[in-house]
């Protein structure tokens, strides 16, 4: 039997298509009681939304924990340390119906802080968490100690998780570079970045209350004060309404009252 080319062409553009847009099924379990005391105890984020975001919540973690993987080098990974990585991933994007890391495929916790040949005992290892590159592309490696240290009552505006998580945010533009491209319309780019080279310049003459660390370049400032809009929004949009305001319409979260 002779078939037409075009039929030919035809049927082969339906497979093809078929198979690019075809989604890999993927396990999904829902969360336990267990699971949502362990968000109701340990994630403020998560207590402090109304009963039918904390469905919406726990609906994009276990969405999340179902295509990422999530692994342990030199420690055992609990329940515990899964869901503060994916409410680490999931806080910064609630504000968006549909995001997805198509930047990221798995995390990896060490122990504690390692160095930038992610080596995690001996010699000088001051850090908490990076967002990977070259080799390590689609990789997160966060210390299993900060990630927790994120979420407990103590960590004031400071969270790890949440901080690496804005750096891949940022990176989704093909960036990082502290102006999420992806987030913002083009017209607050400019003012975010006069913002940023404003607040920045308040912090080298110790006059805010913003970590050093933001200094540092452009992702880390947007990465530092996004830690602090999700932690501590009421004292940021209090201290530094400007800032507070511009992260409300990047994240597309209104955190204070």
């Amino acid at each position: 039997m002779n078939y037409s080319p075009y039929l030919i062409l035809a049927f082969v553009l339906i497979i093809s298509l078929y198979f690019i847009f075809r989604k890999k099924k993927v396990t999904i379990h829902p969360l336990s009681k267990a699971d949502k005391l362990l968000l109701n105890n340990n994630v403020d984020f998560y207590i402090n939304l109304d009963d039918a975001k904390k469905i919406e919540f726990e609906q994009k973690i276990v969405q999340f924990l179902a295509v990422i993987k999530i692994e342990g080098v030199g420690l055992e990974i609990t329940q515990l340390d899964r869901l503060l990585v994916a409410a680490s991933a999931i806080i910064p994007i609630f504000g968006f119906a549909d995001w997805e890391y198509k930047n990221l495929t798995n995390v990896v916790l060490y122990p504690d802080t390692f160095n930038k040949d992610f080596q995690f005992e001996g010699g000088e290892r001051n850090i908490m968490g990076m967002v990977g590159s070259g080799f390590m592309n689609g990789q997160m490696v966060l210390s299993q100690s900060a990630l927790r240290h994120g979420f407990s009552k103590s960590a004031g505006k400071e969270n790890t998780g949440i901080h690496e998580f804005v750096h891949l945010l940022d990176k989704s533009d093909g960036a990082t570079d502290g102006v999420p491209e992806n987030l913002m319309t083009h017209e607050y780019t400019l003012p975010w970045i006069k913002m940023m080279h404003e607040e920045m310049e308040r912090i080298e003459d110790d006059k805010s209350d913003i970590n050093p660390y933001a200094i540092t370049n452009q992702a880390e400032f947007f990465a530092v004060v996004s830690e602090y809009f999700f932690e501590q929004p009421e004292i940021l949009k209090d201290k530094h309404p400007d800032l507070y305001h511009i992260l409300s319409r990047i994240f597309g979260q209104k955190l204070a009252q």
